[in-house]
């Protein structure tokens, strides 16, 4: 089967909660093993954003005037889901997120059984989950402790320079979380990893033993 690198796959961060709602996303795609696409913009909050939630992620309700919701970004999530699989670190956060917004994508490809089709936003690229299990000796999952450990800070500041607004160049920015996934993700094509399908891509990302063993039916591990 095909290596997993020939797909584009779309990695999403969030910012905000299921209270405030979305109030910054980010979105790079990953493809050949680099970053070939990026968008990022504010959303306008759906509920009150509190004060200890600024203090991490730098958006007061000030900040947020004027900006579009969320929720008008349906054709260009969706759009995403049909090309590709989604892709986040710690992915049940970004979906809990998606699907408090919209419960279900339009049907689109099982990217985990080619030629099948669901109404689902996953199954997800979920980098912790592979990094638990491709390096199981890191001593952390953190986002920021696996770049570290990588070696890639350097490497996502210089992507931070050229693709994320000036005062969003720090983790805990939709974008510079997201160029930080994307770019553990495509780091993996620079290793051993590379000669996995997508399918199998796709099982190591699901912790789920349960619903590992069912993704796995099929794949050549």
């Amino acid at each position: 089967m095909a290596s997993w690198t020939e797909q584009p796959i779309a990695f999403i961060d969030f910012e905000g909660n299921r209270r405030s709602g979305i109030l910054e996303f980010g979105v790079a795609t990953v493809l050949g093993g680099k970053i070939v696409a990026s968008r990022t913009r504010l959303c306008a909050p759906s509920g009150r954003v509190l004060p200890d939630e600024t203090a991490v992620h730098g958006l007061a309700e000030r900040d947020l005037e004027g900006a579009p919701p969320f929720a008008d970004e349906w054709e260009a999530f969706t759009g995403l889901r049909r090309s590709g699989p989604l892709a986040a670190h710690f992915a049940g956060v970004e979906n809990g997120l998606l699907k408090a917004v919209w419960p279900y994508p339009p049907a689109s490809p099982d990217f985990a059984r080619p030629g099948a089709a669901l109404v689902d936003w996953g199954p997800w690229v979920d980098t912790a989950a592979l990094y638990a299990e491709l390096y199981p000796n890191f001593p952390s999952l953190g986002l920021e402790d696996l770049v570290a450990s990588m070696g890639l800070q350097g490497e996502l500041d210089a992507l931070g320079a050229v693709h994320c607004p000036e005062a969003r160049r720090r983790y805990h920015a939709a974008l510079y979380d997201t160029l930080a996934g994307a770019l553990l993700l495509a780091a993996l094509a620079r290793t051993p990893a590379a000669s996995l399908s997508l399918p199998q891509l796709l099982a190591l990302s699901t912790r789920s033993g349960e619903k590992r063993d069912e993704l796995r039916q099929g794949t050549l591990f």
